[in-house]
């Protein structure tokens, strides 16, 4: 690993760190699963680092990605968490509340999800590159991804009591900016400069 790989992992480790004292400190058990979540995960990108060989900004984004879900459920905003937080009122009613910080961070981590997988598909497979599989088959994983995440969300509201995951209008709505956040990917990877063939 070079000195800028291990300014990425250090500071990543160090804001799990500080956001994990701060959870066990306010009692926050249902973001404690979630550490241990995002533990496995950056172990995945260590144990791959080397055949993924991924990019900084790859790197940086996934890092800030997670921290932007540990503030999410650590900064307190009035009497909820960060996550909770209005960003634009575009749509607001007794059914749902359109744009929290919470859709955000769905929109941008996948989004990153699918940066990461289009890279994987056309490092492991060049001939890819600039086809359209190459853009398909990334959003449709970070998509497939942001279903998984809602199933550990479910886990967290079966084992642990009094979580603020959400009911049914919240789930659809992460996924909906899930997807959002990967085809806009997509797009901009397509836009970038790449041609895109079948």
């Amino acid at each position: 690993m070079t000195r800028a790989h291990w300014a990425v992992l250090l500071f990543t480790l160090g804001y799990v760190a500080v956001f994990s004292a701060w959870f066990l400190g306010t009692g926050n058990t249902e973001f404690l699963f979630y550490v241990v979540t995002m533990l496995v995960l950056i172990a995945l990108v260590a144990l791959s680092w080397r055949k993924g060989d991924y990019p900084l900004p790859i790197l940086w984004a996934l890092s800030l990605w997670g921290l932007a879900h540990m503030a999410g459920g650590g900064v307190p905003v009035g009497d909820s968490v960060l996550y909770a937080a209005v960003l634009v009122p575009v749509v607001e009613n007794a059914e749902m509340t359109i744009l929290k910080y919470d859709q955000a961070v769905h929109a941008y981590g996948f989004g990153v999800t699918a940066w990461l997988l289009h890279h994987l598909l056309v490092r492991h497979y060049p001939p890819a590159r600039g086809s359209l599989s190459a853009l398909a088959f990334p959003a449709l994983g970070a998509m497939g991804l942001g279903a998984v995440n809602e199933i550990v969300e479910f886990i967290a509201v079966l084992a642990v009591p009094e979580t603020n995951v959400g009911g049914y209008v919240n789930t659809a709505l992460d996924l909906v900016f899930n997807a959002f956040g990967a085809c806009i990917t997509v797009a901009a990877i397509h836009l970038s400069g790449a041609k895109t063939s079948t």
